[in-house]
């Protein structure tokens, strides 16, 4: 797989090339909810202290109208009717200026710009993988960004985006920016204490309800206010 994926920006050209893609889990309280339906180890309905923070592959991007591929090694596991690979719409952050230890009142000034995000995730590997969240959230695909990345200059106030994810036309998530419990500018502060924030890193910020299942031939859109629309078919080689 090619980590690299170039992006519309404000009219030019734009690789991302990510170093690191680091993601909250459990950043909007009605997703905290739903947490037990989830069935995931380390939900629970318990708002956290503190951002919680977890690594994707860089190599699990592809772009709007790539497919996401369900993985084959799947068939190895005796899953049957609980098999789950669920669809995520989250809004990405593209780091343009790098740091360590950013004060929140300048970590705007490190933003590139924003894009929309699907943090594609494998349920079963997720829960049963005694390392933790990592195999199961980093599978070839289980990334997609885009349409494009819009400028920080072009989103006066990203704590108040409408989110929404549609499958196959249904509308399934539907929330609002404002809703994180974390907002953009205390994550970045957060991330950057624990890991130098390089050009290029994307942070993914958590997912509103309404989390579920997708399988062979379904069409995910995720759509974020002055953004755009991601759009992704879905495959399972196994069918």
């Amino acid at each position: 797989m090619n980590s690299r994926l170039t992006l519309d920006l404000a009219g030019s050209r734009y690789t991302v090339a990510p170093g690191k893609v680091i993601a909250l889990g459990l950043n909007y309280r009605e997703h905290i909810k739903e947490s037990v339906s989830v069935r995931v180890r380390g939900f629970d309905q318990v708002e956290p202290e503190e951002p919680i923070l977890f690594p994707k592959l860089p190599s699990a991007i592809v772009g709007d109208g790539d497919s996401i591929r369900i993985p084959a090694i799947l068939g190895d596991y005796a899953y049957g009717e609980d098999e789950r690979t669920d669809y995520e719409g989250e809004l990405a952050v593209i780091i343009g200026t790098g740091g360590r230890d950013i004060p929140v009142d300048r970590a705007m000034e490190h933003v590139l710009g924003y894009s929309c995000a699907n943090d594609v995730s494998q349920r079963n590997i997720q829960n049963g993988d005694r390392s933790g969240w990592f195999r199961g959230k980093s599978f070839d695909t289980f990334l997609p960004l885009g349409p494009r990345i819009v400028p920080v200059s072009e989103i006066p106030d990203v704590q108040n985006l409408r989110i929404e994810t549609r499958l196959n036309g249904k509308t399934v998530q539907s929330g609002n920016t404002a809703q994180m419990i974390f907002p953009v500018a205390e994550t970045i502060a957060f991330v950057s204490r624990n890991f130098t924030l390089e050009e290029g890193d994307i942070i993914l910020t958590g997912t509103p309800s309404g989390i579920g299942p997708i399988a062979h031939g379904d069409l995910v859109e995720i759509e974020i206010e002055s953004i755009g629309v991601l759009r992704n078919p879905v495959e399972d080689p196994r069918v």
